[in-house]
């Protein structure tokens, strides 16, 4: 075989349909770790070529060259692939199956890196038995409305609630998407992939022994919503039930509840959803964002008090900037979290027991009615641009799945709708938005075309550091320094979530239905990012998009192979398809 090039806009012979159902586990697991190896790894290194409808792709120093059918290329390269990975052997290709592909990875980035990672074997083994988990529980559910995401059709909250719950396969970037830990008999009636809905677990605790912060008086009033009696001298604290589960052996949550400073009360009579997340529940009037000490992907999922904290004081600093960007661009709205709630007992040392401050920490985030404009439908944006039809919200269900012109006109509107607030809050606020898609809703009118936006999770949300100099001065040191980035690694992760891991994965969705589309669709991103700097000024870092520079992508493989948190993560360049030069070489017209 000649010597491996990165060939990222190397295209295929003919693209084939889209997908018309879901993978086997061993595919989605093997695939995942392949788009990993050729974003991170093979690629930056020139070891991947396209050849004869296949993907080739090389791990040098394992010395180990693989391959895998592709349905469709793509011009950044986050290619599609179909069936199963197959490894040179001698002179022919042999199929290997996940196992045999992750353990390469592993002696690859061993040898890369020089160091090893004991966890990395067994998190790809946790996330195929999760895909496994959450595809034999979407076989055995009832089939989903597939016309309820269109038209206005059936009630908008089922529909949104299927979106939050269609996600059996995750990340396409991420090498774990779906590891957490525990069994999955653990997890199942909790986990949005298996339609988790259940009522919460309600604990009575002595006024002095809460912890609670809001933004408003009455921000805190989802937490005391629950129709039961409190004793006198207590407030209720509502708990997630496998959280609850999970600390139930505390010392000090023992001690608590032998003297009555905490009384279980029992399940509650309102039923929550499970939404994408895992941890943050959701009924029609609110969501909470609880702790789970289970490790899901790359964290464990919990409030630390810095969030806690944090997500009232962006709630309550952010007023007027987000009421700007709320009047100027009336179709993108931002959910807020204007309280929170935990327990305050004392540890050992007399201090707060931070185990159990966190732990049982819950954020209350504003319900979808105090921001959705009427007749309007919130359908998770990751859903919508799934690669594979897993639900009711999915492109192919939209008005963007019928005909090209009609899916050009849906891009052209969403894109309307999605990029200038996010960049009118880097820019002219110095606020980093975090508009991956998980953290997006699209919100569709009766006819099913994009009507508003709306965007959530604080956690992810970032002052530039130089342009809120007095604001977070006036914090605690504590909560002020996980609220900030600087400029640059703020612009990358706006870059990277708006552009990366948001526009290119709904590019790649709508080139699947219609084919030989994808430059138009990009010439659209970027009409869309040149009117906006026609209109706001164009600085020099917008210049610079504009120009064709590589995106930052987010390194996902080895920011878990080096165990690092998410906010230490690199970034690796990806290809541009921003650039006029790289447009018009694709289609051969000028623009």
């Amino acid at each position: 075989m000649p010597p491996l090039t990165n060939h990222a806009t190397g295209r295929t012979e003919a693209p084939t349909a889209a997908p018309t159902g879901l993978p086997t586990a061993d595919d989605a697991v093997a695939h995942t770790l392949l788009n990993c190896l050729l974003r991170e790894v093979s690629g930056p290194e020139h070891q991947t070529a396209v050849h004869r409808g296949h993907l080739l792709l090389r791990l040098p120093r394992r010395g180990v060259r693989l391959r895998v059918a592709l349905r469709r290329t793509s011009l950044t390269g986050a290619h599609r692939f179909t069936g199963p990975v197959a490894e040179r052997d001698g002179e022919g290709w042999t199929e290997i199956d996940w196992r045999r592909l992750a353990e390469y990875v592993h002696a690859e980035l061993t040898l890369r890196t020089g160091v090893t990672n004991d966890e990395f074997l067994s998190q790809v083994a946790a996330g195929h038995r999760a895909t496994t988990a959450a595809l034999a529980a979407r076989d055995a559910r009832a089939p989903d409305d597939a016309g309820a995401a269109q038209h206005g059709t059936g009630d908008w909250r089922d529909t949104y609630v299927a979106s939050e719950q269609s996600l059996v396969l995750g990340h396409r970037f991420h090498p774990t998407p779906k590891a957490r830990t525990g069994d999955p008999e653990a997890w199942r009636e909790y986990a949005p992939e298996t339609g988790g809905t259940f009522p919460l677990l309600l604990l009575a605790v002595r006024d002095h022994l809460i912890a609670e912060e809001t933004a408003a008086p009455d921000a805190a009033d989802p937490l005391d919503a629950a129709a039961v009696p409190v004793p006198d001298g207590y407030r209720l604290l509502p708990a997630h039930p496998w959280q609850y589960e999970l600390l139930r052996d505390h010392p000090g949550l023992r001690v608590a509840l032998a003297r009555a400073d905490i009384r279980v009360l029992g399940r509650g009579d309102v039923p929550y959803a499970a939404t994408a997340s895992v941890r943050t529940l959701y009924t029609p009037d609110t969501f909470l964002k609880f702790s789970l000490n289970v490790r899901i992907t790359n964290c464990l999922r919990k409030n630390a008090r810095y969030e806690l904290s944090g997500a009232v004081a962006l709630t309550r600093l952010l007023a007027p900037v987000l009421d700007d960007l709320t009047a100027r661009f009336p179709g993108c709205a931002v959910l807020r979290e204007p309280a929170y709630r935990s327990l305050a007992l004392p540890g050992p040392d007399g201090t707060t027991d931070t185990a159990l401050l966190e732990g049982f920490g819950v954020i209350v985030r504003e319900g979808l009615s105090r921001r959705l404009l009427p007749g309007t439908t919130p359908l998770l944006a990751a859903a919508v641009a799934d690669e594979y039809p897993a639900g009711p919200a999915h492109l192919s269900r939209l008005p963007a799945g019928t005909d090209r012109p009609t899916a050009l006109k849906w891009w052209a509107a969403y894109l309307d709708l999605l990029i200038p607030p996010v960049l009118a809050a880097y820019f002219d606020h110095g606020l980093v938005f975090e508009p991956h898609l998980q953290n997006v809703l699209i919100c569709v009118d009766g006819d099913g075309m994009p009507a508003q936006v709306l965007l959530r999770d604080l956690e992810g949300t970032k002052l530039v550091d130089d342009r809120h100099t007095d604001t977070l001065a006036a914090l605690p040191a504590e909560v002020a320094g996980p609220l900030t980035y600087d400029a640059q690694r703020g612009w990358d992760r706006v870059v990277y979530c708006l552009l990366v891991n948001h526009v290119a994965e709904l590019v790649a969705a709508l080139a699947d239905l219609h084919p030989d589309s994808e430059a138009e669709l990009w010439r659209e991103v970027r009409r869309t990012l040149r009117r906006h700097a026609d209109r706001h000024g164009c600085p020099p870092r917008l210049a610079a998009l504009l120009a064709g520079v590589p995106l930052p992508a987010k390194a996902n493989l080895l920011t878990r192979w080096a165990r690092k948190p998410d906010r230490a993560a690199r970034y690796v360049p990806l290809p541009s398809p921003l650039a006029e030069s790289v447009l018009s070489a694709t289609t051969g017209t000028a623009r």
